[in-house]
Formats: structure tokens, C-alpha cells, sequence
């Protein structure tokens, strides 16, 4: 490498990758969905943290103590689970990097997969400083719920990110009419406010995320887990009935198959639910619903990108003679 290509690595490290890599689309897709799947794994592994009452494993931040960056021998495994969580972050940066990366060494270049790429980094760095928040305020149900719904705002935007790299950015193309259309927002809306209250069930109920005495959300359990269930069937509600619609007006196979996904990953969430409810909350159940709450978002944000279609847009190559004097002018590399 020439002092010249070093300054330019320096300067601007991916445009210095971009000239000299292009990787296939099937790399781009993949690298996104990485993306994808470690937002999905960091905030199982968050509910785990809470689950096994590590929420204050690590009593401050951004150190895991006063005078240590990692847990010291004297502390417990409590340590061990938060400190592990935030680790994490560093491998789920990473997955955004390779995502990022990737995007930006694609040919032709797609300014709108980069932009995805970098909102899911400035999520990912706001809901870290929000987890050492939540740490300092001794695990306040408020902060707790903005965390968990933060991190359900990014693996929206790491869903929309993994749709768009196996389409193109030609303008899109309505594959239902308009009610449908309509429809599946009033769904995805509905699935907003069921994972909303969803948070709230866990800010009233009994895994505070530590062992001490942990501020609750001063509801009634019960009633709230109550509300949580009916939201939860206006959803499989909802989606059934957008099935069938979409079954009598023919409509094309991806929404079709998109919304049969969603219906039965709400049965099986709907199974887990009913079954930690009338169990009294047994910790690997928790998070396997937690898990499921994410498929749940991942698959209503996959119906509602599956109404249209997006060929790739046209390139617009320059005319014969100039391509040739263009050619001729940089000569051979």
C-alpha cells in the first residue's frame, strides 16, 4: 500500500473500501440480516440479564464498578450475565459494521441501505447510554420499558434494512389495494400497542431484574396481563382476517405467505403467554415470550413490506463516445 492509499484509508475508510471491494448481493443480504438477528439476541439476552435478577450485576456505568471497567473476582456471576450483556453490544456493533460495509461497497451504490445502516449504529449507541441510565436509576420500570422499546425500534429499522437489500431502488410498486393497505397499518399499529402494554406487564409484574427491592409500576398485574391478552387476540384477530382477504381478492403469494408467518408465530406466542400466565412466570418461559415478541414485530413489519414491490432502478450509462474517451483517458491501471 502507497502513502497516498494509506491517507485514504485514514480519511475515508469505506469509500477506500468500496473502491477496491464488491461484494454479491447474497453477501450484502446476509450481513444485514446478521444485523438483524444480534438486535433479536441482544434483547433476549437483555431479558435474561432481567430474568435472573444480574439487572445490577454491574452497580454503575459505564465502568461495571467504582474502580473496575470488568467484574473484579470478588464479585458473582450477577456480574458475570450484565457484564456479558454489555459485551455483547460490541458483537451486535460489529454485525451493524459488517452491514454498513457491505452496503457501501455494493455496485451501483445505495445511499439508502447505508442510511439504514448507520440509524441502526445511533440506535444501538442511544440505547447503551438509556442501559447505563437504567443501571443508575436502580432499574426504574419507566427506563426499563424506553430501553425495550428502543431496541424494538431497531430491530424494525435492521427488518426494513434486510427487505431492502433483496430489492431494488426502483419506485414502489402496491401489490393490494388500498383498504388492504389500510388494514395491515391498523395491524401494524395494533402490534405497536400490544408490545407497548407488553412492557408495562413486565413493569408491574415480579422479575424486577434484581434481587433488592425494585421500584413496580404501581398497577394491578393481573389487570394489565388481562389487557395485554385481549390486545394480543385483536392482533391474531386481525391477521386472520387479513388472510382471508387476501385469499378472496387473489392476491399475490408473498403477502399471502407473510401473513400465514404471522399467524402462527401469534398462536405459538399466544401458547407461551397463556401457559407462563397460569405457571406463575417461570423464568425460561419469559423469555422464550420475549423472544416470540420479537418474531412477532419482525413478522407484522414483513406483512406490511410484502403489499409492494420494487424492481431495480434504471442505470443510466453514458454514451458510447464518451464511455471510450473516458476509458482512454484513464488508461490501464
Amino acid at each position: 500500500m502507497t502513502r497516498a492509499d494509506a491517507l485514504a484509508a485514514v480519511r475515508n475508510p469505506l469509500a477506500f473500501t468500496a473502491a477496491r471491494w464488491t461484494p454479491q448481493p447474497r453477501t450484502v443480504q446476509r450481513s444485514a440480516l446478521s444485523a438483524l438477528v444480534m438486535s433479536v439476541v441482544i434483547v433476549v439476552t437483555g431479558g435474561a440479564v432481567r430474568l435472573t435478577g444480574s439487572g445490577l450485576g454491574c452497580p454503575t456505568w459505564p465502568k461495571c464498578t467504582a474502580d473496575s471497567l470488568a467484574p473484579t473476582g470478588a464479585m458473582n456471576y450477577h456480574s458475570a450475565i450484565e457484564f456479558g450483556n454489555r459485551m455483547l453490544t460490541y458483537v451486535l456493533c460489529a454485525a451493524i459494521g459488517w452491514a454498513i460495509v457491505a452496503a457501501r461497497s455494493e455496485k451501483p451504490y445505495r445511499r439508502s441501505l447505508t442510511r439504514l445502516g448507520w440509524l441502526q449504529f445511533w440506535l444501538v449507541m442511544s440505547n447503551a447510554v438509556l442501559g447505563g441510565v437504567v443501571v443508575l436509576v436502580g432499574l426504574n420500570p419507566y427506563t426499563v420499558a424506553a430501553h425495550f422499546l428502543l431496541a424494538s425500534a431497531l430491530i424494525a429499522v435492521a427488518a426494513v434494512m434486510w427487505q431492502r437489500t433483496r430489492e431494488g431502488d426502483g419506485a414502489p410498486r402496491s401489490l393490494v389495494g388500498k383498504p388492504v393497505q389500510q388494514l395491515v397499518w391498523f395491524l401494524v399499529l395494533a402490534t405497536v400497542l400490544l408490545i407497548t402494554v407488553g412492557t408495562v406487564v413486565t413493569g408491574s409484574g415480579p422479575h424486577a431484574g434484581d434481587s433488592s427491592e425494585v421500584e413496580r409500576m404501581p398497577l394491578d398485574w393481573e389487570t394489565v396481563s388481562k389487557l395485554h391478552a385481549v390486545l394480543a387476540w385483536i392482533v391474531v384477530t386481525l391477521t386472520f382476517a387479513l388472510w382471508f382477504i387476501l385469499k378472496a381478492v387473489d392476491a399475490p403469494p408473498a403477502p399471502l405467505a407473510r401473513t400465514r408467518e404471522l399467524f402462527l408465530i401469534l398462536l405459538s406466542q399466544g401458547v407461551i403467554g397463556y401457559v407462563q400466565y397460569f405457571t406463575n412466570l417461570p423464568e425460561a418461559l419469559v423469555g422464550l415470550h420475549m423472544l416470540g415478541s420479537c418474531l412477532v414485530w419482525i413478522g407484522a413489519l414483513r406483512v406490511l413490506l410484502a403489499l409492494r414491490e420494487r424492481p431495480a432502478a434504471e442505470v443510466q450509462l453514458p454514451d458510447q463516445p464518451y464511455a471510450a474517451t473516458s476509458s482512454s483517458i484513464a488508461g490501464p491501471r
